[in-house]
């Protein structure tokens, strides 16, 4: 599937700021499932220089350094997308397996989050084992909009019994780390129709010894498709967010985020 997509993300302060800096994860990565036909990130219209993470996100850097009333990002772009049934291949992997059982502030197990771990860890296959998990986190934690916000962490959100996608995946890494098995937070892209969005997407990604990386979207109990378009990881959503930005000077923000993601006009 060739899917299109446009994320446009805006800032504005009540008033001016001195600086202000934004820094971007926002172009996705290719792999066997997926290719990049093309690509732009652009800040108040100017293209922006990449570099890349030690994970091997795309990164964009843009800073404002004088004084201004906002600024507007746009991601976009075409991407080839092929449903591997959340299977990874061919991605770029620069650290160990290993590294991605370490815990962090929004994932730190608690006595609940042991629990449910423990719900699971009797599956001997381990393919098996994580997609009971991932029915068991999405029965545990209904899907309510407002419910959370980006500092709540895994074990806040399993006790609350609601989030967003940013939770389901949060307690699925915690719970799937505690069962010895390596897990990352995915950022991406997902088409879903019905118009566009106010936040992009994301998921889990475990690894099986023997097999390699394969996707885990508990928001909808699925592993990610032909509809999925994959981004940036880390070990939590603060190393994988789209936009995370800083600024100096005392002002009221407002942010707006449009999320538009649809079957490209011509198809190949």
């Amino acid at each position: 599937m060739r899917l299109h997509i446009r994320h446009v993300t805006s800032y504005s302060y009540d008033r001016p700021v001195d600086y202000s800096a934004q820094l971007m994860r926002l172009t996705p990565c290719e792999h066997a499932g997926q290719r990049v036909r093309s690509w732009r990130v652009t800040a108040d219209g100017k293209p922006l220089a990449r570099s890349d993470d030690g994970y091997g996100n795309t990164l964009h850097l843009f800073t404002v350094a004088r004084p201004h009333r906002g600024a507007t990002i746009v991601a976009e772009g075409e991407v080839d997308t092929t449903d591997t049934q959340g299977v990874l291949r061919d991605t770029p992997e620069r650290l160990p397996a290993s590294y991605w059982l370490r815990s962090t502030p929004p994932t730190t197990p608690d006595a609940a989050l042991r629990a449910l771990a423990a719900e699971v860890e009797f599956f001997a296959d381990p393919i098996v084992r994580l997609h009971r998990l991932m029915e068991l986190v999405r029965s545990r934690v209904d899907y309510v909009l407002g419910a959370t916000t980006v500092m709540t962490t895994a074990a806040e959100a399993l006790a609350k019994g609601s989030g967003v996608c940013q939770d389901h995946a949060h307690v699925f890494i915690a719970a799937a780390r505690l069962l010895g098995m390596p897990a990352r937070y995915v950022s991406g892209y997902l088409m879903q129709g019905g118009g566009t969005a106010t936040a992009s997407h994301a998921w889990a990604e475990a690894h099986v010894a023997g097999f390699g990386w394969i996707g885990f979207d508990a928001a909808n109990n699925i592993c990610p498709t032909e509809s999925y378009v994959r981004v940036a990881v880390g070990l939590d959503y603060g190393e994988a967010a789209p936009v995370r930005g800083i600024r100096r000077g005392e002002a009221g923000e407002e942010l707006s985020v449009a999320v538009d993601v649809q079957p490209a006009q011509a198809q190949q």
